[in-house]
Parts: C-alpha cells; structure tokens; sequence
C-alpha cells in the first residue's frame, strides 16, 4: 500500500525501552529456548506487556516508525494483490503446498484448498474439519499428507483432545486420496512416536517416503519415551495409500544414556535447546540429500536409502542459535539456510534488544564431496525493520526464488511480514524487498503474522496465522526470471531441481 519510512530510523530507535527489554530477557534467559508449544484445539492465547512497552508501540506508530494496528507497508516492488480472510476453519493457519492450479493451507482445524488460476481472485474449493495442530500439509499426486502433533482420542477427524500420558491417545500422520479436490477423502493413518509436528516427503514413482519429525519425550507418555534422538519413516505405495505403514526410526544422534548423543542444551549451553528428535527436515532428492533442523543441531545428511539415511556432517551454534528450525538448499547444493526460532516463535524478537544475529537465519557453505561434505558457517541474515514488543517475530518458513546464477529467497517472520532476500554472497546477504502488517494489538503479545511464505510460477503466497491466504507480485529484475519456470507440484521441504 504505503512505502514504510526509512527502516534505518527504526533500527536506532525501536525496542529500547528498559521495560520492554527486561520482559523479553527475563523470557529468553529463564531456561532453553523451545519451539512453540502445541496448542491443541486451544485457541492462541495473548500476554499482557508492561505500560512503558506498551507506550513505546503507541509512540512508535505515532511518528511513523511502524506501521498502524493492521496498517499494510511494503517495499515498492512488492504489490499485494489479494487476501482471502478464514472461513469454515477458525484455527491457526501453517503451512501451505502446490499442486497445477491449486494451494493446499494447513490450519490447526484441518485443512483448506484454493483454485489459484486467477492468483488475484482465488476460490475456495474445499475446507475439510479435521482438528490437530499442526496440521503440517504436503501433496504427492493423487495424495494429501497432514501431521498431528496434538494428544487425540483417536485417528479419527472427529476426535477430541485427549492427554498423552493415556496410552490410547494417538498422534501421528494422516493420508487423504484428493483426486477430487472438491471432497478429499481420508484414507489412512499411521500413529508415530511423539506424534508428527512436522514431515517432509521423498518421493518415488511406486512409492512416497515420509520423514516425519517429532520431539520433546516424557517418561510419562506411553508412545513418546526418551530417548528420541531420530525420526519416524513411513512408507505410503501410491496405488494402495490404505497400507501405509512405518518402516523404520533411523538414529541420528546416537550415543549413551537417556537422552541420546545430540546437543546435551542447558546447562551446558545455556539457552540451547536439547535435542531430543528434529523439527523439520528438507530433502533435495536430485541430489540425494538433507539438511536436517533438528533443535540443538543442524545437520547433513544422505538419503541414497531413502529407508536409512546417512548422517554426513553435524553442527552447532551455542552462543547465537536457540533452536533449529528449518532449513533451505540453495540450487548448486553448495549452502543451505537454517532458521533460528528463538522465543518459539511467541516472542518479540525483532528488536535492538536481541540484535541482529540471534534470531536470524544462518548461512552455510557446503564443502568438501560425497560423504566428506561440510557444513561451514559463513553469517547471519535478520530482516531490518524492528518490530514493536507486542508482535512474534522471528526466522520461519520460505522458499527459494528460482533465478540461474542467484541465490534469493522469500522468508515468513511472523509479524515481522515477509521478506525476500539475497545470499549469492553467502557472506553478505542483503535483503531486496518486503512486506508487513502493523501488530494485531498494541498492548498484548497475541501470537499472528506469516507462518508461511513460499514462491510459486511467479507469484508469492503466505498463509498468515491470523489474517488468512494473502497473495503477492513481485517485480524486480533480480527475480524477474523466475517467472519463466513452472512447476507442477511444490513442498518445499521436498526442493525441486527448478531448472532440470
């Protein structure tokens, strides 16, 4: 809508109030950073912040340094076409997929399908009430994969909340047959340990492998015993998706003792999250490999055997990161990007306070052949705007810009808005465009904004936690090329090889 006033101005000024920042240290410092609790069928709560913070945000708006209560800004080679607010599914929104002319928007309530021919005019196609968090969502032809992550009484889309020290609750991945898009059927259902809070698909022509990622064990919960130090693999056969079943739970962090060999957390690293399973995994099946975010740790890895994968190289940062999230290969297969989720992404992280580096994305060169590769940190990329002490800000899920010879992305950061992005110099990243909205409140902590931004046949589309489906243009001569390439099916944590 509006050009926003110089972010310069506002990285001098916003989040410096004594008040403000003592809330949100006394938050990062109590204990490990974790990823944000699931909520169940419980709707995102709010938190009260303290009256200097909360007249910091309303002088803020006042002179122009961010952006009003819901006020719309962006970059002026950034154009939002449309928005299409929730409907039948009243729940968080998460992650999205493609497939031809459809998007496929994960909600904690279920799921959503729009017909996005005309990306300025979406349609609803279907919406299907289908209740646990997180609903994490990918397609592979005729079939639609959602992650539960919630204690359910059952398999069932009619279940109810249930707690996970019962033995019969159930958590795990479900299968749709949506060959009919306009009513999706559901097929299957293959229970996990710790559940499924998110997965990632490696596809075959028989068959569709699931990575399904899971964390966080208790001693008290029957199917979610410690140590958890690997992943859940699933096989699903294409042509009979009712016989999906679990094939494995391959180690990735072995050793002794009750936690596993990953990062121990605090006390050692204080701060740190222990790690005790992955949270998302992405695989690039061209090349045969992985990159896995998984708490404490990133790692590498090869999946030759889809049914084994092979831990190639592991690294962590315990002064900067809190908890691995996510990851994203560049196109050569010669860096990957890991996101840092600090505060769990309910946090107002986006300020001077925390600074640049925590928070941030982490980039890194890949060097070294076949299963001497090496992971080696090259910097930190945040997005420049500060946001105001009453908006989650922070890394979350994007997608590459497929541009030959360039290394650009687009990146969800929750009320941070959504970001595009350079790394072709993995040393001196630069951000090239954005959008946002002004905080959802300007006196409570209410948890809101992109949950997912991917680029999909040259159009961006974000599915905000709160305000709905919103669909982008971007314009500009750095990433003008990607729109010459159409693809017939997106997960992104499945990367295609844009230019095969």
């Amino acid at each position: 809508m509006t050009l926003l006033n110089d972010p310069r101005t506002r990285r001098r000024r916003l989040g410096v109030a004594a008040a403000a920042a003592g809330l949100l240290s006394a938050l990062l410092t109590a204990g490990p950073a974790v990823a944000t609790p699931d909520p169940g069928d419980a709707p995102a709560t709010s938190k009260e912040v303290s009256k200097s913070a909360r007249a910091e945000v309303r002088d803020a708006i006042e002179s122009g340094e961010i952006p009003g209560q819901d006020e719309i800004v962006h970059s002026d080679n950034i154009e939002h076409l449309t928005n299409i607010p929730k409907d039948a599914l009243p729940g968080t929104n998460s992650d999205l997929a493609f497939q031809g002319r459809y998007a496929f928007a994960g909600n904690y309530d279920g799921f959503r399908i729009f017909d996005i021919k005309n990306p300025k005019k979406p349609k609803t196609v279907a919406q299907v009430l289908c209740p646990g968090s997180q609903n994490d969502i990918s397609v592979s032809g005729d079939l639609l994969f959602l992650s539960t992550d919630s204690s359910r009484s059952d398999s069932s889309c009619n279940s109810t909340t249930q707690p996970a020290t019962e033995k019969s609750s159930w958590e795990g991945m479900k299968v749709f047959d949506i060959s009919d898009k306009r009513n999706p059927k559901y097929v299957a259902a293959v229970e996990t340990a710790c559940g499924s809070h998110t997965h990632t698909l490696v596809p075959e022509r028989k068959n569709v492998y699931i990575y399904v990622s899971s964390y966080s064990p208790n001693a008290a919960y029957p199917d979610c015993q410690p140590p958890h130090d690997g992943i859940s693999v699933i096989k699903v056969p294409r042509k009979a998706p009712e016989r999906a079943a679990l094939v494995g739970f391959p180690v990735l962090f072995p050793g002794e003792g009750p936690d596993g060999g990953g990062n121990p957390g605090g006390p050692t690293n204080p701060g740190v999250s222990k790690t005790t399973g992955c949270h998302d995994i992405t695989v690039l099946p061209s090349e045969d490999l992985a990159a896995g975010a998984c708490m404490g740790d990133g790692i590498l890895f090869s999946i030759k055997d889809p049914e084994r994968p092979k831990v190639i190289d592991r690294v962590q940062d315990n002064v900067n990161f809190a908890f691995w999230h996510s990851a994203t290969f560049n196109q050569r297969a010669n860096k990957v990007v890991f996101t840092d989720e600090l505060g769990g992404g309910g946090a107002a992280t986006c300020n001077a306070e925390i600074g640049p580096n925590r928070g941030a994305d982490g980039i890194y060169d890949i060097v070294g052949r076949g299963d001497h590769r090496k992971l080696v940190f090259r910097s930190y990329f945040k997005i420049p705007r500060h946001q105001a002490d009453t908006e989650n800000c922070v890394a979350h899920n994007g997608s590459l810009i497929p541009v030959k010879g360039k290394d650009i992305m687009v990146q969800a950061w929750y009320q941070g808005g959504i970001s595009v992005w350079e790394f072709t110099d993995s040393s001196r990243p630069k951000e090239i465009a954005y959008f946002e909205r002004g905080p959802l409140t300007t006196d409570t902590m209410t948890t809101g904004g992109s949950w997912s931004a991917y680029y999909y046949n040259g159009y961006i589309y974000s599915n905000d936690i709160a305000k709905g489906f919103d669909v982008l243009k971007l314009s500009d001569r750095r990433t003008d090329p990607a729109e010459r390439v159409h693809l017939r099916e997106l997960n992104t944590q499945t990367q295609p090889d844009y230019f095969d």
